[in-house]
Order: C-alpha cells, then structure tokens, then sequence
C-alpha cells in the first residue's frame, strides 16, 4: 500500500533511504536544512510543510537535541495518530523524552536506530532496531523493510537506542582488536592474508573482521581498499561509544573495555573526524606501535 512519508533529514543515510521509499512507490516529501532533496522526492519549504498531512514521519538528524527540537516545530501541524519514526541514533533517555512528547501531543513514536552505514542505505540493506508499541512496530514494519534487510522489535520506548548503543560497543571493541591482531601480525612477520585466512573461518571471526576488514587486501569492499574513506565514520563511531559510555555510567556497569574504546575513537575522530572510516584506526595503532619500539 503506498503511504504519504515525510522525511526530515537528507543526509547520507536520510537521502538514500528516501530514495528508496520512492522506488517502491511511496509519495516522499523531503526536508533538510542544507541538502536538496533527490530524484522523486517532492521538496518541501519546511519540515512543517513536510509533515503536513503526512501518514508517516521520519527523521534521520545528528543528536538528540535535534530531534526533540524538530519534534516541538512539527508535532503541531501534524495530523492527529501520525506515526513518527526516528532512525537517528540519540541517547536512551532522549529517545524516551521524543516519545513523551509525541504522544503527549496525540501522536504515535517509534525509535528505530540503525545498523548498516551508508553502504547499507544506499543499497537499503539496513537493519533496523525498534523501540515502542507493538501496532507502532507492524504499521512502520513495510516500509522499514523497504530501507533495510532486516527490522527487529526491541521493545519498549528507548529499547531501539539501547540495542544501537551495545551493538556498537561491540563493533568498537571488535574493531580495536582486530586492528591491533593486524599489528602484532606485522611484527611477527604474518602477512594480512595468512591472518585473515585463519581467523576468518576460525574462534577470531567477527563482522570487523569479514566485511570491514581494517587492512587492504583480504576484504576487497572494505574501507581499507579506499584509503580508509568511510563507511562508517569515526566521528560516528566516537559518538555512539560516547553513547555507550554515558549509558555505562549512569547504570553502574562495569565495562572496561567499552569505556576504553570510547576514549581511544573520541581521540582519533578529534584528527580524522567523518574523513576516515573507523577501521582507520588501525593506522595509528600502527603508528605509535612503531613509536613505542
């Protein structure tokens, strides 16, 4: 059934994924500050303008205190019941505040972060993680899977951001010692193929490793083969551990790991910002390895 979508939010992820809402058919009024809308997409003068008899709304913005400040702008002159799904990846409790106030303002909500990059909303391969009603989660479900490979319901209000955050301290952490593998390997005298070969098809097997292999050669799609040009960012992948981190904190958990590689990506993003790719990081691994010798 072809929906009437608003899409707030252009960028490389919200572009894309618009893009193919389009290509199955949907009606796609588009909003962003800076970008013009693509092909198929109808620009709009503002996101009121957007939203505006709209039967569902997303958005896909930077931070939380963009989304609730889209959200105050547009709840207004929205029709009663729409449903509003926001892919951005925000903080826990942010996402919960977005909820309330959409209801508040007789409005549906669904946070729905994801996984997959700009590879993976170009090629509407994302995976989606959901967080609000169940009736919320089966309405947007058609259209999540049009974006994506995969939508899974995570739960309550917030439980979307909350399996974005921990998916991601493990991708962090995984990627870091991955990285630092390829390193040791290098001083041992192993070639990245032998490496890769082995751990690839054995207990060291991870998605750092098979798809976003952090050095040239082994992955042929990877990062790694195009000077480290995201991808996925390191100035994203600093700002979901940061996430992570916060999360960590203010519920007590003891994560050494997780906290550590939210200040090792916070540090290379301060140099490489949405330059490089976060498998990047296997470069200054490599640097002040040779550093240290």
């Amino acid at each position: 059934m072809s929906r009437t979508v608003a899409f707030i939010g252009l960028g490389h992820m919200g572009g894309p994924m618009a893009a193919n809402l389009v290509k199955a058919g949907h009606r796609v009024r588009g909003y962003d500050l800076v970008v013009t809308p693509g092909p198929g997409l109808e620009p709009a003068a503002s996101a009121t303008e957007a939203v505006a008899g709209a039967d569902i709304v997303f958005s896909m913005l930077p931070a939380g205190r963009h989304v609730l400040g889209l959200y105050d702008e547009i709840l207004p002159v929205a029709r009663p019941g729409t449903l509003f799904v926001d892919c951005s990846t925000i903080d826990v409790s942010d996402a919960r505040a977005v909820h309330e106030r959409a209801v508040a303002a007789g409005m549906r909500a669904l946070d729905a972060p994801v996984s997959g990059g700009v590879v993976g909303a170009e090629a509407a391969t994302l995976t989606f993680m959901a967080g609000g009603g169940e009736t919320e989660f089966a309405e947007a479900r058609p259209l999540l899977e049009v974006m994506g490979k995969r939508a899974v319901h995570c739960g309550a209000e917030g439980a979307g951001q909350a399996a974005k955050i921990c998916n991601n301290m493990i991708l962090g952490v995984s990627m870091i010692a991955v990285s630092e593998a390829f390193v040791l390997a290098e001083s041992l005298g192993l070639s990245h193929q032998a490496l890769y070969d082995v751990a690839s098809t054995a207990s060291g097997q991870c998605w750092a490793l098979s798809v976003n292999c952090p050095v040239p050669g082994p992955v042929p799609a990877s990062p790694a083969n195009r000077n480290y040009s995201p991808g996925f960012a390191a100035s994203l992948m600093a700002k979901d551990l940061g996430l992570a981190a916060n999360a960590v904190r203010d519920g007590g958990v003891h994560a050494e790991l997780g906290l550590r590689a939210a200040e090792l990506y916070a540090s290379y993003a301060e140099r490489v910002g949405a330059v490089e790719d976060f498998s990047g990081i296997v470069r200054t691994i490599r640097d002040q390895s040779r550093e240290q010798a």
